[in-house]
C-alpha cells in the first residue's frame, strides 16, 4: 500500500474511532430515548428492596446552574432547543421513559452522578436544577422528582425518569402518558406545592404558553459547577392585591349576586391564605383541618373559587399585623407557609 493511501487509511480509522468514543461518552446527557426500550438497558441485578418506600424529591429552592452549557440554547438531533431560566409556571403532557442500569453512575447534563434509585428525572428545556410533580392519569399515581438531566430526544416524550420513579408510577413496563407540572420557586416558598389528602397543589399564577424555539448552536460539554448559595426565602407574609372571588360554600343568608357591593364590602381587608387546589375537596379538607388545630379561627374560614382553582383562606382581617399574627399561628399549629393577601 502506498504511503498516501495507508496514511488517509489510518486518518480514517481513526475518525471513526473518535466517533465511537464521542457517541458512548454522551450517552449519560446526550441523545437518549428509554431505558426501557434500549435493549442493553434495564433494571440490572441487586435492586435494593423497598424501592417503592422511597419518599419523593423533597423540593427546595435552588439556583439555576448556569455552568457547563445547561441554561444555554443547544441542538441536539437537528432539533433546536432553549432551556427554561425563569420561575414561570411549566405544564406538559406526553410519554414518559425511564433509564436504568446503563447509564447508573455516569455523569448527567448538571454534573451530578446518575442514581437510578433516586428521585430524579431528566427534561428537554426545564431548568437543572428543577422539581415537577409527575402523574400517571391511567392509575392516578403522583411522584415528585428533581430535574437534573437532558433529555429524552425523542420525538413525543416529555421526560426520562428514573427506575425508582417510574417503579413508584408503574411505568417499568415501557413508555406510558404522563402529566407534568413544574413546582416554582414561588410554590415552594408559599407552600402551594404542598397537598392535602392526595389533591394536587394548584398553582396561583398562570400557566405560561408554550413557544417555539429558536435556533441555537450546539452545547458545549457539561461540566460540574458548584451552586452558589440558595437565596435567603422571602418572609412568609406576603401583600398581594386580589379581586373578590365568589366564595365555593357561601352561608345560605349570603346568596347574593357576587358582583354586588355588600358582597365586595364584606371580603374588603387582609386575609390569610392557607392553601390553593385544583380539587375542591383538598381546600375543605384542610378547612376541616385548620378548624380542629384553631377553633377560634373557623369561624373565619371560607373557600372561594375561581377559574378551576380553590382557595382556602380566613379573615377578612382589619389590619395587616393582625393578619400577621394568624400567619405565626397557622404556621406553629399546622406546620404549613400561610401568606397574607388583600381584598379591596
Amino acid at each position: 500500500m502506498a504511503d498516501g493511501a495507508r496514511t488517509r487509511a489510518a486518518s480514517a480509522w481513526a475518525a471513526c474511532a473518535l466517533a465511537a468514543a464521542v457517541l458512548l461518552a454522551g450517552c449519560a446527557s446526550g441523545p437518549r430515548g428509554s431505558g426501557a426500550s434500549g435493549g442493553r438497558d434495564g433494571a440490572g441485578s441487586n435492586i435494593p428492596a423497598d424501592l417503592d418506600r422511597v419518599p419523593d424529591a423533597e423540593p427546595r429552592v435552588e439556583p439555576i446552574r448556569n455552568g457547563g452549557g445547561t441554561s444555554k440554547p443547544y441542538t441536539v438531533l437537528g432539533r433546536a432547543y432553549q432551556p427554561i431560566t425563569d420561575d414561570r409556571p411549566f405544564r406538559e403532557s406526553g410519554i414518559a421513559s425511564w433509564y436504568g442500569r446503563k447509564f447508573h453512575s455516569a455523569s448527567t447534563a448538571s454534573g451530578e452522578p446518575y442514581d437510578m434509585y433516586a428521585m430524579t428525572a431528566a427534561h428537554k428545556t426545564l431548568p437543572l436544577p428543577s422539581y415537577v410533580r409527575v402523574r400517571n392519569p391511567a392509575n392516578g399515581r403522583e411522584v415528585i422528582v428533581r430535574v437534573n438531566d437532558r433529555g429524552p430526544f425523542v420525538d413525543g416524550r416529555v421526560i426520562d425518569l428514573s427506575y425508582t420513579a417510574a417503579l413508584k408510577l408503574d411505568l417499568l413496563r415501557g413508555v406510558a402518558p404522563v402529566e407534568i407540572e413544574r413546582i416554582t420557586n414561588e410554590d415552594i416558598r408559599t407552600g402551594a406545592w404542598r397537598r392535602d389528602s392526595g389533591t394536587a397543589y394548584a398553582s396561583t399564577m398562570p400557566v405560561a404558553p408554550q413557544t417555539a424555539m429558536a435556533p441555537a448552536a450546539p452545547p458545549t460539554t457539561p461540566t460540574a459547577q458548584p451552586a452558589p448559595d440558595a437565596p435567603s426565602p422571602r418572609p412568609a407574609i406576603e401583600v398581594a392585591e386580589l379581586p373578590p372571588m365568589a366564595p365555593a360554600n357561601p352561608p345560605a343568608s349570603a346568596a347574593r349576586s357576587t358582583a354586588s357591593p355588600s358582597f365586595a364590602a364584606a371580603t374588603a381587608g387582609f386575609w390569610v391564605q392557607l392553601g390553593a387546589f385544583r380539587e375542591r375537596d383538598g381546600a375543605e379538607n384542610l378547612m376541616s383541618e385548620a378548624a380542629r388545630g384553631l377553633p377560634t379561627l373557623a369561624p373565619q374560614l371560607r373557600v372561594f373559587s375561581e377559574a378551576g382553582t380553590h382557595r382556602l383562606q380566613a379573615g377578612p382581617f382589619p389590619s395587616r399585623s393582625a393578619a400577621g399574627e394568624a400567619v405565626a399561628q397557622l404556621r406553629e399549629s399546622l406546620r404549613i407557609a400561610p401568606m397574607v393577601v388583600e381584598r379591596r
